[in-house]
């Protein structure tokens, strides 16, 4: 190969160079994005758990949604630190708000189910819940795990045929309501340690209840005739939490006591004052684990 070839084909490569530098350094001009500089340090303060408790896919998804102008406190792995850290980064304000955290509305393990069957089929609470006649309750808790599996801080366990609430682990992600067939884990806001819940989603009137269980609810009103937090919706005792405070006080401790089947039920974290409180209350359930109710994924439910 002669020296004048060599120089021709180094002479078209470094051409070819100069005018690829030439288009790719335009389009970086021409098509170039300007991407805030607070979406990098919103993410920097995001726990990073990509858990989807904000409503949106990851971290990343939310740190776009921040700037561009979504509540800093939709975080519930981060909780209000991580809120207090959005709010500077973005200069604004955030108000009183509260941890969210799942309640389980069922109370009943397994003794207290009645008209149950034999079940062969896959062990999924999603499988089940297909099948009719698994349990003579078809609002109840099927007890196969699904919410288990879901949660990635082993905060939920299937105890007794029940699924239970670790809320020392809980971080309020919602994954375990999400993966509930029947919708009866409820994520609420936690206005205290502890909450008043009720732990039954059975909608059928009393007589066709103490068919399938032996604890539900039977609709009897006693807890509304009681306090007007109560209120009885298609046979079903409801809390009504945007009014729900802490001082509620006697008037709640004595719904729970005239509660015929002791559905209403404080889940949560309780201080041994809360326990020292309640000690004289026959067959009121002061637990840490949680028990939850058949309601849409949206709405706040007794």
């Amino acid at each position: 190969m002669s020296v004048v070839t060599l120089g021709l084909a180094a002479a078209t490569m470094l051409a070819m160079a100069l005018v690829f530098s030439y288009v790719l350094g335009w389009a970086n001009t021409a098509f170039h994005v300007e991407v805030d500089p607070r979406i990098d340090a919103v993410s920097e303060a995001l726990p990073g758990a990509n858990c989807g408790g904000c409503g949106f896919i990851g971290c990343g998804e939310y740190a776009e949604a921040v700037v561009e102008g979504e509540p800093v406190d939709k975080c519930v792995v981060g909780g209000e630190s991580c809120a207090e850290d959005l709010a500077q980064i973005m200069g604004v304000k955030i108000g009183q708000s509260y941890p969210a955290r799942p309640i389980v509305h069922c109370g009943a393990h397994l003794e207290d189910r009645l008209g149950r069957s034999a079940y062969k089929g896959e062990s999924r609470c999603a499988g089940a819940n297909l099948v009719a006649d698994v349990q003579g309750c078809t609002y109840g808790c099927l007890g196969f795990g699904d919410c288990e599996r879901a949660c990635n801080y082993d905060a939920i366990n299937v105890i007794g045929g029940l699924a239970t609430v670790d809320y020392e682990k809980c971080v309020g992600c919602g994954a375990c309501a999400k993966a509930c067939p029947r919708n009866i884990i409820t994520i609420t806001p936690f206005k205290a340690d502890r909450m008043l819940a009720v732990t039954c989603s059975n909608k059928d009137k009393g007589k066709d209840v103490k068919k399938v269980c032996n604890i539900g609810c039977l609709g009897c009103g006693a807890c509304a005739r009681i306090s007007d937090l109560f209120k009885l919706e298609d046979n079903l005792s409801t809390i009504n939490y945007d009014a729900y405070t802490p001082e509620c006080g006697l008037e709640v401790l004595k719904a729970c006591e005239k509660c015929p089947r002791h559905r209403l039920v404080f889940v949560g974290k309780p201080s041994p004052e809360d326990i020292a409180a309640t000690a004289h209350i026959e067959a009121l359930e002061v637990v840490e684990p949680d028990f939850k109710t058949t309601v849409d994924e949206t709405e706040w439910r007794g």
